[in-house]
């Protein structure tokens, strides 16, 4: 018990940072349709994923109370389209495991529990590589390297530089590779 009540103690000053933060965007006239700014009460009883008609009160516009549609259910169970996630970029996508992300509910769409809240994602990420771009400088002048200085291996284009694409069988050989993805970008990214 004594360890449940140091993990509240210390989640205390994020969760107090929150509604600090939730407070000051309220009052600053962002509250119309803004899921942070309402005080809703869900019924005991509800059944998980049904859409049912709640009683939001506003935290900053008026003390008078609405109805609202709502899902029964809580904002981490919501589906994926109904809440953004921070892009994770610092990993590599060759990775199996998964990544930590935060993720904030929509405006507009109400749930029980954190509206911010912790998920897992497959890490799944571009920065911008073109995989037509690849095979193209790999078809016209794969035999200097353009291909990997391109994708950023660059150790290795300088290689392929100075061997002319190790006299066209490097060239042929990366035309293949690239064309079934097993040449990806150096940061790790998928191809656009």
């Amino acid at each position: 018990m004594l360890k449940y009540v140091l993990l509240w103690a210390s989640m205390l000053p994020l969760i107090q940072n929150q509604q600090q933060f939730m407070m000051k965007d309220c009052k600053n006239g962002h509250c119309h349709n803004k899921g942070d700014c309402l005080l809703c009460e869900y019924p005991d009883n509800c059944k998980m994923g049904e859409i049912l008609t709640i009683r939001c009160t506003s935290l900053c516009e008026s003390v008078e109370s609405e109805h609202r549609e709502a899902y029964c259910s809580y904002c981490w169970q919501l589906d994926p389209s109904l809440y953004d996630c921070e892009p994770v970029t610092n990993c590599t996508t060759t990775r199996t495991g998964l990544v930590k992300t935060t993720c904030e509910v929509k405006d507009g769409i109400h749930c029980k529990g954190n509206r911010l809240f912790s998920k897992k994602v497959r890490c799944n990420w571009s920065s911008g590589f073109s995989w037509t771009k690849a095979m193209l400088y790999s078809i016209t002048l794969g035999g200097f390297g353009a291909d990997r200085f391109y994708l950023g291996l660059w150790k290795s284009a300088i290689g392929k530089l100075f061997s002319f694409g190790g006299l066209g069988i490097w060239t042929v050989l990366d035309i293949i590779l690239i064309a079934t993805g097993y040449i990806r970008p150096a940061d790790g990214s998928l191809y656009m």
